[in-house]
């Protein structure tokens, strides 16, 4: 393989959850009477940090009222967002390609680790991943390279070897900070041509392509 560290974001990357985040986000938006939103614009605000999510779906400015909606919403993602989440199909056997190949995976997400190891741990596949760094474990979201560089250093791992993989060009903003070479793929809302005017090394229709 081209690389020795492959660094991954998690939603719309390794896997959907959009079933589980838009559910959410429409039972949260009813129990506090806000107006309900497209799932389209949902779906848009899917890789950033939760508190900015929630003000662009919501206009809420106020951190107590921010918050306060964040912890309604993690009560509701407790018990619908592991179950609506879904692996991409092509995801599992790219990383037991990885690791067959003697190569080491991480993911850097602003999600929460627990949240996604949940999933991996559900479908019996913790073994595919060497470590998460969620958003509790950073103090600057993406696109802040601090996740990315934390792994490198994890791994104690030189920059060249690394690619780090996302749908969002806040990852593509991340990795260029981070100073790690980047690669894009499609299976989210952000379309080709936004990536093309950010450092990367290769766009994906789907994860498939990282290897081939």
């Amino acid at each position: 393989m081209e690389y020795r560290y492959y660094l991954f974001d998690f939603d719309y990357t390794l896997a959907n959850s959009e079933k589980g985040i838009t559910g959410c986000f429409h039972t949260t938006l009813a129990h506090f009477s806000y107006d309900d939103v497209p799932d389209e614009a949902i779906r848009k605000t899917i890789g950033l940090p939760m508190e900015e999510a929630i003000c662009r779906l919501t206009g809420l400015q106020e951190t107590a009222a921010v918050e306060n909606f964040l912890s309604f919403y993690r009560k509701e993602a407790d018990k619908n967002m592991t179950p609506n989440t879904h692996f991409y199909p092509e995801t599992l056997p790219l990383l037991r390609a990885i690791r067959a190949a003697g190569a080491k995976s991480a993911i850097i997400s602003t999600k929460t680790r627990r949240r996604i190891m949940e999933k991996f741990l559900l479908d019996g596949v913790e073994d595919l991943i060497d470590f998460v760094i969620g958003c509790e474990d950073v103090k600057t979201l993406k696109p802040s390279p601090e996740g990315i560089l934390a792994a490198c250093r994890r791994f104690g791992a030189i920059k060249k070897e690394v690619l780090y993989t996302g749908d969002n060009t806040v990852d593509a903003e991340a990795a260029r900070a981070a100073g790690v070479p980047f690669a894009a793929v499609l299976t989210g809302t952000t379309e080709r041509k936004d990536f093309e005017a950010l450092p990367h090394v290769k766009i994906m229709k789907n994860l498939g392509e990282l290897i081939k």
